[in-house]
């Protein structure tokens, strides 16, 4: 469907918007193509998915602020099908 390839889209331009650090498209699907249902239930895996979108958008991370992210992944019982809901509201955050 379109509305998802215009959401990866306006996520990207978000992003690099946001940073103010270039993030390739080819980066960005390399990553998202290695996140499974596993990497959001193991808390372990998401550290490293966030860890891993930090470097990839050279801005760093702190410890506190990954715990945040996996607690509310976790609070939430987000699942590969709401992503993309997960990936707007870390968007409109300040």
């Amino acid at each position: 469907m379109s509305g998802k390839k215009d959401l990866s889209k306006d996520v990207l331009s978000a992003v690099n918007k946001k940073t103010g650090k270039p993030v390739s498209e080819s980066a960005v699907k390399k990553l998202a193509s290695g996140v499974t249902e596993d990497t959001m239930q193991s808390e372990e895996e998401l550290k490293k998915l966030i860890m891993s979108v930090s470097a990839m958008a050279k801005v760093p991370v702190t410890d506190k602020t990954i715990n945040d992210i996996v607690g509310a992944v976790k609070k939430s019982g987000m699942n590969m099908s709401n992503l993309e809901t997960l990936m707007k509201i870390m968007l409109l955050k300040k």
